[in-house]
């Protein structure tokens, strides 16, 4: 499944508005600010769909009924872009395990790229729900090598997986080869470059939050 949330009307948009700008994603912090923001509020969405159990908390004047989640969540963010997002999630799944991946781009002269997936750190993700995040999900490679390598570490029984911004060609790559997991982005776009860059996308967001890298 996927959701959009882009497609409603919320304050989401507005914080992907400046995300987007020329202008104002010139200001590193606000962009990093925006990237939290876009974690809480699409954690939020997930844990609609998320498993609960009842259970009752004791008050100064009596008793209330609650429902309180009973996933076990794996939180997973490719780095380095991937950390302020991780962040807005954690504000809002606060008692989660988490895993980091370091998989990018290696470009080769012909203008094609590999996955570099250098290494992964991760908790037993076995019959546990898996937020997977990646702020750019552009052709799905990335997304799809991860997940290869993680089923070393266990079969979630949930698999999401989350990007501020997806193309088309990305989201239809993940349904191809992972058709159970929902897919949560905060937009989709139609088109690639010859480089494999979402347009109209938002630049590098690694290079955004945290600055320009040298080039391999």
């Amino acid at each position: 499944m996927i959701h959009n949330l882009s497609t409603g009307k919320s304050i989401l948009n507005k914080y992907l508005y400046e995300m987007r700008s020329v202008d104002k994603q010139r200001d590193s912090m606000r962009f990093r600010i925006n990237m939290e923001r876009m974690g809480e509020i699409m954690a939020y969405e997930i844990s609609k769909h998320l498993n609960y159990q009842p259970a009752t908390v004791e008050t100064p004047l009596g008793e209330a009924n609650v429902e309180l989640p009973s996933d076990n969540i794996v939180l997973a963010s490719i780095l380095r872009a991937g950390l302020p997002l991780h962040q807005g999630f954690l504000r809002i799944f606060d008692d989660v395990e988490n895993g980091f991946i370091s998989a990018y781009r290696s470009h080769n002269k012909d203008g094609s790229f590999d996955i570099k997936l250098e290494y992964i750190t991760c908790p037993n993700i076995d019959g546990k729900v898996l937020i997977l995040l990646d702020p750019m999900l552009a052709t799905g490679a990335s997304i799809h090598k991860t997940l290869e390598h993680m089923e070393d570490y266990g079969i979630p029984s949930q698999l999401h997986v989350v990007s501020v911004i997806a193309s088309s060609q990305g989201v239809k790559h993940v349904q191809r080869f992972f058709p159970t997991a929902e897919i949560w982005t905060g937009a989709i776009d139609e088109e690639l470059t010859a480089k494999s860059y979402i347009v109209p996308g938002l630049g590098d967001a690694g290079d955004l939050c945290f600055g320009i890298k040298l080039q391999e």
